[in-house]
């Protein structure tokens, strides 16, 4: 019975058997939410302007407000960019004083005065608190603020970070008290609101030349100095504008003066026309609706410059019209045509009387004012044209002195005389210096680098509208006819700083000779006095004068400028070359007298040389009788 009532055993389990699926539960359904339908009412409803104040609003890093410190040097270099253009323009040499007082650890408060024209009343709201408002935009002139951006942007920064309106003082007339106006920009609209708008006769004392302007902004930033700083920046500007006389007061309250080096304003520049070759056909067509011109010819003659009655006739008949024809006939396909003629007739480059650059003397002038240097070069290319519109390079180097010899070449950039400080790899300036030949030049370069040693190259390009590649104006867009120019410019200095190092390594070579020379002279003199008795004091200066004459490239003089008075010489009679002499040391202790002995000073200890002895024996006196 026990064997009957047993629990039946269980079966083992097979290796083929099934593994039990883990039981889920069911997934929970979720709930949609009914998506609206928008239709084309609702659209348009939503649709509304944007202010150009209110989108750079938001994307202030293209004016160059990226971060508190470029911030702060943005504000500084529009706001002098201004005065330095209202100064030349009313043809008064520039004065400006540019203070930065720290407020607290990231708040400043920037104050620039100049001694210009001043500013009327009615204008300031516009100037200082509506974006693109200016009256440098719609004129081919070279001047430094094209777009009517950059001071109505620091406002606007500076209203954004501390909600402190702009202060402007102006004094426009000698006779008339200044008057104060504090304005604050409605981004939302694009234009100013005046906060107050006083007269204060005792501002007056600000301008003692009796007229001028004087800008306060506060504003978040951050003050350092060393490269792409506000020092920097100051200096660079003094060296690009010699006429002008710059009092700077830093944060922590040192006076620093930049003064002027050359007492003549630059030429004044002169508007030009836009030239046919460097428009499109969509402005071409939108020139001829607006121009008060009847016939084609006439349209060709005033609208544009560098073409006359012979040059608009052979357009005309190119494109299969005549000067009579009527401005109001011209559809479509005869603009096209027009402009297609355009481009296939001969036409003469643009005037270049609308770019004043710098000058090879004043920017040798700024150069020896800002880098202490032992050679310096400039070259001034001939204007050039890229889309029509005029521009010209200036290339200035400077080499030795006191510049680092183990670093990299320097890079200073400039456009219309203003500075340059970022973005150094994306301009045009740097890219031609990367592609001059600097090993031509006694200068080592590495492959695609800077060439080393103790040199600034400084580039300067002047054009009545600079191609910048942003709003912020940092770098030069890279055209072919700009980098050719800009290379051929360097390649001219760099001609001339290669023919300086290799006379200087020929001046050393001699020098070395010389001494060589000097130094033995007095001891064959004295040799020769006691085994032949001639006079040995006549014997050494004929000596003497037979190492001068083979050395007398070391005797080569520097005129007041630096040049060499040698009228064979390559660079002597070069007006764009400086050389400053270096420091010799005193011959004072030279031992010239011939009663001084060569070895009378104490020589430097020097190792003994041992010779080895020979190990072969000495030839006995019977094999050498033998042999005989």
């Amino acid at each position: 019975m026990s064997t009957l009532l047993a629990a039946p055993t269980k079966k083992p389990r097979t290796t083929m058997s099934k593994a039990r699926k883990p039981t889920t539960s069911p997934p929970s359904r979720k709930t949609k939410t009914r998506r609206s339908k928008a239709t084309a009412q609702t659209l348009a409803g939503q649709q509304r302007e944007i202010s150009v104040s209110e989108f750079f609003a938001k994307n202030r890093h293209l004016l160059g407000f990226d971060n508190p410190r470029k911030a702060l040097l943005t504000t500084i270099k529009e706001a002098v960019d201004n005065a330095m253009d209202a100064c030349e323009e009313g043809g008064i040499l520039p004065d400006i004083f540019v203070q930065v007082l720290q407020l607290g650890e990231t708040r400043f408060k920037v104050t620039v005065r100049d001694n210009g024209p001043g500013i009327v009343k009615q204008q300031i709201e516009h100037i200082f608190g509506k974006l693109l408002y200016g009256s440098k935009f719609h004129r081919l002139k070279m001047s430094r603020g094209q777009q009517g951006i950059g001071i109505s942007a620091a406002g606007m920064y500076g209203l954004m970070t501390t909600g402190k309106p702009v202060l402007i003082i102006s004094k426009p007339s000698k006779k008339k008290p200044a008057h104060e106006m504090r304005i604050k920009m409605d981004t939302s609209k694009n234009r100013a609101e005046v906060v107050s708008d006083e007269v204060h006769q005792e501002d007056d004392k600000l301008f003692p030349q009796g007229t001028g302007t004087q800008v306060e902004i506060e504003l978040e930033g951050k003050y350092l100095k060393g490269r792409q700083s506000i020092d920097e920046y100051l200096e660079q500007t003094a060296i690009a504008n010699p006429h002008a006389h710059i009092t700077y007061v830093t944060p922590g309250n040192e006076t620093r003066t930049f003064p002027r080096s050359v007492d003549e304003l630059p030429d004044e520049p002169k508007e030009i026309k836009p030239h046919p070759k460097g428009i499109e056909l969509g402005t071409l067509i939108q020139m001829l609706e607006r121009t008060e011109a009847a016939k084609v010819g006439a349209f060709l003659q005033n609208d544009f410059c560098r073409v006359g009655p012979s040059k608009a006739k052979e357009i005309c008949q190119t494109a299969g019209m005549t000067n009579m024809t009527w401005v109001k006939n011209v559809g479509h396909r005869e603009a096209e045509a027009l402009y297609k003629a355009i481009q296939e007739v001969k036409l003469t480059a643009p005037p270049t009387d609308c770019l004043v650059p710098i000058g090879s003397k004043a920017l040798l002038a700024g150069l020896l004012k800002g880098v202490k240097a032992e050679f310096y070069t400039a070259s001034t290319r001939p204007p050039a044209v890229y889309r029509g519109n005029p521009f010209q390079i200036e290339v200035g180097l400077a080499f030795g002195g006191e510049l680092p010899a183990q670093e990299t070449a320097r890079v200073i950039r400039f456009a219309n005389r203003v500075p340059l400080l970022y973005q150094q790899a994306e301009c045009c300036s740097f890219k031609a210096v990367l592609d001059a030949s600097w090993k031509n030049y006694e200068l080592s370069q590495p492959k695609g680098s800077l060439p080393l040693g103790p040199l600034v190259v400084m580039i300067h390009m002047a054009s009545v509208w600079v191609p910048f590649t942003s709003e912020s104006k940092e770098a030069i867009a890279d055209y072919d006819e700009i980098r050719k120019e800009m290379k051929l410019a360097l390649q001219e200095c760099g001609r001339k700083l290669g023919t300086y190092l290799r006379r200087r390594k020929r001046m050393q070579r001699e020098s070395e000779r010389r001494s060589i020379f000097e130094r033995y002279i007095r001891e064959v003199a004295k040799s020769c006095e006691k085994i032949t008795g001639a006079d040995a004091k006549k014997l050494y200066e004929a000596l003497l004068r037979q190492a001068e004459r083979r050395t007398a490239q070391a005797d080569q003089q520097l005129d007041d400028e630096g040049r060499i008075l040698n009228e064979t010489a390559r660079l002597a009679k070069d007006e764009q070359v400086v050389i400053v002499p270096a420091q010799q040391p005193d011959p004072a202790n030279n031992g010239n007298e011939i009663g001084e002995s060569l070895f009378e000073n104490p020589p430097k200890p020097q190792r003994r040389k041992t010779t080895k002895r020979s190990r072969k024996k000495p030839r006995s006196p019977r094999r050498t009788a033998k042999r005989k």
